[in-house]
């Protein structure tokens, strides 16, 4: 799985368990019981708003210990999330994410990594697109 589907699971719930609720929603669907997509038919992720994703993260943050700087550093919203934070994983990320500059963990790669990730957050609502899978 891509770093950046490690973030999106992390924060929005596993890609498996979506695929679960699917399904269920689906079944229950056919019984007559709830609106779904036509057979075959994924539903589309709908963006959101930056904001709902610093809402969701920041309930996040509420129940760990510790204090994150995530609103701010890719670092520490990677600690936060409990994935690797390593220079080593956030060049792959920022590789994943289309990044052109000095993979280096400059500060100007950190940054941007920052901005990207929660921007890609908000734009795919909490699906992993397909560009990002791995």
């Amino acid at each position: 799985m891509s770093i950046f589907g490690k973030i999106v699971d992390s924060i929005f719930g596993s890609s498996e368990a979506k695929a679960e609720e699917a399904k269920s929603a689906e079944a229950q669907a056919e019984e007559g019981k709830a609106p779904t997509a036509a057979p075959g038919e994924a539903a589309a992720a709908e963006p959101i708003t930056v904001e709902e994703v610093e809402t969701i993260i920041a309930k996040i943050d509420a129940n760990r210990p510790g204090d994150y700087n995530w609103k701010q550093s890719i670092v520490d919203l990677m600690k936060l999330l409990d994935l690797d934070s390593s220079l080593s994983a956030r060049k792959e990320l920022a590789e994943e994410l289309g990044y052109t500059g000095a993979l280096d963990g400059s500060a100007e790669m950190n940054i941007w990594l920052h901005k990207e990730v929660m921007s890609k957050l908000a734009e795919s609502g909490g699906k992993v697109p397909d560009s990002l899978k791995s």
